[in-house]
């Protein structure tokens, strides 16, 4: 009787594993169906910890901790944040640089599911050892001597493949330089032939009354100065025109200017006429 209630799985068993199934399988499919890349590094972020939450839930919780430290928390956000940066769009995974490899794809996903399922129909549970049995020495060195004696040639295959992908990362973005470094004197010469801006851009805000990047500089009239504020801001619409108060301003100083020449001029007049 022991050995059959060990065997049996409970209502919240049955509960949790449905609902985390449903969820792993649609983080899944987001991976691969989205169209940004940094929305699949999340839905792929979203899937790893629910398989982190199922090794707890199985009494691994080494693994479980593995899971949402090194692989989600590290190396999965490495993956989001260098999508971030670079900003991969989804123009840029349509394009084919290897010809064929959409059809070789779809064999491996083929015969991937066929070996899936093969293994499905074949697979059979002779007996159950249990949490208990299973971890008796530790989640740790349980998996240390499932990994280092029945798996060991896996273990070392993947460790393998994983060490090969990243060499090849690091070739294919390696470029060797093939000129030597543009100069200053160099940009400078270039910049002169071409009719571009030679001399420095305006700052941000100048005679504006502000020193925010997002205020662009007044020219002599006025007007603002549109090289002074960067491109991305303009894009934006986040640039920020001060030019109308700038106006009022310097129109309420030409007054004040005018008022005060006036005076001058009438306190002159009447030494005069003294």
């Amino acid at each position: 009787m022991t050995a059959a209630a060990s065997s049996l799985t409970s209502t919240g068993e049955a509960v949790q594993f449905w609902i985390l199934a449903v969820v792993a399988t649609l983080g899944a499919l987001a991976t691969v169906l989205m169209r940004r890349a940094v929305h699949s590094a999340l839905s792929l972020a979203g899937t790893m910890i629910v398989l982190a939450v199922f090794y707890l839930a199985n009494g691994a919780y080494f693994l479980g901790v593995v899971q949402i430290v090194v692989y989600t928390g590290a190396i999965m956000m490495l993956f989001l944040f260098v999508v971030m940066l670079v900003g991969v769009t989804a123009a840029d995974s349509l394009r084919e640089t290897i010809r064929g490899q959409r059809w070789l794809a779809a064999l491996c996903g083929l015969g991937f599911a066929v070996l899936l399922g093969a293994g499905i129909g074949n697979a059979s549970l002779h007996h159950f050892n249990g949490l208990g049995q299973a971890n008796s020495g530790g989640n740790v060195e349980g998996l240390a001597s499932l990994i280092f004696t029945r798996y060991v040639f896996a273990f070392e295959i993947t460790g393998a493949l994983l060490i090969t992908a990243a060499v090849g990362a690091m070739v294919l973005t390696h470029r060797e330089r093939t000129e030597p470094a543009a100069t200053q004197r160099r940009l400078s010469e270039e910049r002169v032939r071409k009719g571009e801006q030679i001399t420095p851009l305006p700052a941000p805000g100048t005679y504006a009354r502000h020193n925010a990047v997002d205020v662009p500089a007044l020219l002599p009239d006025g007007t603002p100065s549109e090289l002074s504020v960067s491109a991305t801001l303009r894009a934006r619409g986040q640039v920020r025109d001060v030019s109308g108060q700038a106006l009022e301003d310097l129109a309420a100083l030409e007054q004040r200017s005018r008022k005060y020449l006036a005076r001058g001029n009438g306190e002159r007049r009447k030494g005069a006429g003294r």
